[in-house]
């Protein structure tokens, strides 16, 4: 375990985490909602940042950023831990910890370890993702740091329940993020993730303000999150803070808490991107689906194909100098 960061002395020992939207009270000897930050003798220590559970070279797409960096590779790093607890979790088995005596797994790894092994695969950024960053900050911080004065830019992979405190440290180095909206419904929220939305809705906000990429995921599960008004009130959320965010709808699989529940029909995700079309959006597109029909970036003036994606494998066909090369229109992403 090392030091924690982000966090207030109360009386009698105890500790408030400012870390993220729980603001957990924390009794000396114990952990708050996530588990990984404890109390140890009125000081806060993270019991996961300097374990690495899981480490890939992956495409940028699998993150999933669509208009960042397009056909590069990301390393990508997690410590266990989460501060949600969503029954549809597609990691549970590194991101939730259940109880306090569940041990904390991972391999001891050094920010510069990190960094020579992203240098080694020729990544042009090191995403934080496949559990909950927010949860690992300490080592969010240090190996973003570095990697800033490696030439390697920073992405997250986030449910955005984090504190305004964590998101203006943050900010310093992080280039990109994909933030999951769940649901646009503080009830969905609280049955099925243990959390609430608007810290979710106020860290969007926040991290355009920083001017930070951003791009928005929605795990659609038929018959929980997809009710048409919620869906359309979520569209309008996104139009109001800007037009041109990307919006990932992806298929969901049973899992975890979930697996009575059926994989989402495919024609109610098309249906929702067609909607978020016709609603204004520029960008959408579809996910964890095979012969996908919305998983290429086409220009929203002339309607050209700018990124052609099968899978994982992408190519850049219209796409020059940030601008549609048919019809000169700017095409907004972070292209290199």
């Amino acid at each position: 375990m090392i030091e924690g960061k982000l966090f207030k002395k109360l009386d009698n020992d105890g500790v408030l985490c400012l870390l993220c939207a729980h603001y957990c009270k924390i009794t000396p000897g114990n952990t708050g909602k996530c588990r990984v930050r404890k109390n140890i003798a009125g000081e806060l220590y993270s019991l996961n940042s300097d374990k690495i559970i899981a480490v890939s070279a992956d495409p940028i797409e699998k993150k999933p950023l669509y208009h960042f960096l397009p056909a590069s590779t990301s390393y990508s790093i997690a410590a266990m831990g989460c501060n949600f607890n969503c029954d549809f979790c597609q990691n549970s088995s590194i991101a939730i910890i259940s109880d306090i005596s569940n041990k904390i797994l991972g391999e001891r790894l050094s920010a510069k370890e990190i960094i020579k092994g992203a240098l080694s695969y020729n990544a042009t950024s090191i995403a934080y993702t496949y559990t909950e960053p927010t949860v690992f900050f300490e080592l969010v911080e240090n190996v973003s740091s570095l990697a800033k004065q490696n030439g390697l830019k920073n992405v997250m992979v986030t449910n955005g329940y984090m504190s305004d405190e964590a998101i203006e440290k943050l900010a310093l180095n992080i280039d990109a993020v994909n933030i999951d909206i769940k649901a646009f419904s503080d009830n969905f929220y609280k049955k099925f993730c243990k959390g609430s939305l608007q810290p979710v809705l106020n860290a969007v906000k926040k991290f355009k303000q920083a001017g930070i990429h951003i791009e928005l995921t929605t795990l659609l599960i038929d018959g929980l999150n997809d009710n048409l008004k919620e869906i359309t009130n979520l569209i309008e959320f996104i139009i109001e803070t800007d037009e041109n965010i990307p919006w990932h709808i992806s298929r969901f699989y049973p899992t975890y808490n979930l697996k009575d529940k059926p994989p989402t029909s495919i024609e109610n995700i098309y249906k929702f991107v067609e909607l978020g079309y016709e609603m204004g959006l520029k960008y959408i597109y579809s996910g964890n689906i095979q012969d996908n029909k919305y998983s290429n970036t086409i220009c929203p003036n002339c309607k050209s194909t700018l990124i052609e994606r099968n899978g994982y494998t992408t190519k850049i066909i219209n796409l020059k100098s940030e601008k549609c090369s048919v019809c000169n229109k700017t095409i907004k992403g972070i292209w290199k």
